[in-house]
């Protein structure tokens, strides 16, 4: 299942996407969805790693060394 979206450009990069669509013979939208699936996942990663790094430094999370977890999984040398 689909669902649609709609989201405002700013004039160039709208005038950019259509441009690469007319020359291309794909539709904006393949274009705008291509780019939304193929960064989505960066973002999210993006996104959670400031999370956890603002809870690590606001305490409300624990960090382990790299020798902690190497002791505790009986790796160190």
């Amino acid at each position: 299942m689909s669902r649609q979206a709609a989201i405002r450009l700013e004039d160039n990069t709208y005038n950019r996407l259509q441009e690469l669509a007319e020359k291309t013979g794909r539709t904006a939208t393949f274009y705008m969805r291509e780019a939304i699936e193929t960064h989505l996942e960066d973002l999210e990663d993006v996104y959670l790693a400031e999370q956890t790094i603002k809870q690590v430094n606001d305490g409300k999370q624990h960090t382990f060394s790299l020798s902690e977890v190497e002791s505790e999984l009986g790796l160190e040398d």
